[in-house]
């Protein structure tokens, strides 16, 4: 019993912060939601194992889950509109950024570059931190982030100066 109000805890005080990294994960509000459930639900079935930092481990989840559906062949013909749809009320998404082109710009960039530069500069992880949750070394986290910035700024009409970046 207690293990299952832990979960609650965790799911009713994380599930904001998770549903936002899973948005800018996936460019898709709709794919937000049913990663962060699929996520959740995995992370549930695993919780007594769980003995530290649980959303890191569910953050990992995120990632590989996210990595694994731009993978399925029935995702690979989609793409991401240039902003998403307004829906009446508030928006829960708005408070990730109101400025639609850098959505539209994030959502542009390759899932690598993506992930590289959502987990470092939103989530704020150390390059370690991402290199361990994206399963590849830290100077390709590195250079992931760097061409994924570099690509926000050609978006944005800006350039960056290699003696400040």
């Amino acid at each position: 019993m207690a293990d299952e109000e832990a979960f609650r805890h965790f799911v009713a005080e994380r599930s904001p912060a998770l549903l936002r990294l899973a948005y800018l994960l996936t460019a898709d509000r709709a794919n937000a939601e049913d990663l962060v459930q699929n996520a959740l639900v995995k992370a549930y079935l695993r919780w007594k194992r769980i003995e530290t930092n649980p959303e890191a481990y569910v953050r990992r989840i995120l990632v590989t889950v996210a990595a694994d559906e731009r993978r399925r062949p029935h995702r690979r013909h989609e793409t991401a509109t240039e902003a998403p749809p307004e829906l009446p009320g508030s928006d829960p998404f708005a408070a990730i950024d109101g400025n639609v082109r850098l959505r539209a710009a994030l959502a542009e960039l390759p899932a690598g570059q993506r992930a590289a530069v959502v987990l470092r500069h939103w989530v704020g992880l150390e390059v370690a931190e991402v290199a361990e949750l994206l399963g590849c070394s830290p100077g390709t986290v590195r250079s992931q982030t760097l061409r994924g910035l570099d690509k926000l700024r050609e978006a944005y009409g800006t350039v960056r100066d290699d003696a400040h970046g």
